[in-house]
């Protein structure tokens, strides 16, 4: 599986952004699908997960309310609705994927079976 994130790029405080993430295969509907971040200077962490069905999702407590993770499978893409950004959500966003069947496992950066590129978020005060 390839993965390939964009829309990210340069908004104001309180403003809104959308990311994609497109799926290279067949199989992307049996993958879990999440979004990481990285700020300079600090550790990866996690933002989001979607289960393969779309049914169930998990969120950070920072991004919780805000973010919104959704899946096409008939696509082979997952979004992420950022609404209400902050100078704090400046960062590279990346996607993930990985073939677990517990969302709970989204949350650890590493051992994910695949990475996509990041896209740089980066809002204004």
């Amino acid at each position: 599986v390839q993965l390939q994130a964009s829309g990210g790029g340069l908004v104001q405080a309180g403003g809104s952004l959308k990311l994609s993430c497109a799926a290279s295969g067949r199989t992307f509907g049996r993958y879990c699908m999440g979004w990481f971040r990285q700020a300079p200077g600090k550790e990866r962490e996690f933002v989001a997960a979607i289960s393969w069905s779309g049914g169930s999702t998990l969120y950070s407590d920072s991004v919780k309310g805000r973010f919104a993770i959704s899946r096409d499978n008939a696509k082979n893409t997952v979004y992420l609705q950022m609404n209400t950004l902050k100078p704090e959500d400046t960062a590279i966003y990346y996607c993930v994927a990985d073939s677990t069947t517990r969302l709970e496992i989204m949350k650890r950066p590493t051992g994910m079976d695949y990475w996509g590129k990041g896209t740089q978020v980066t809002v204004s005060s």
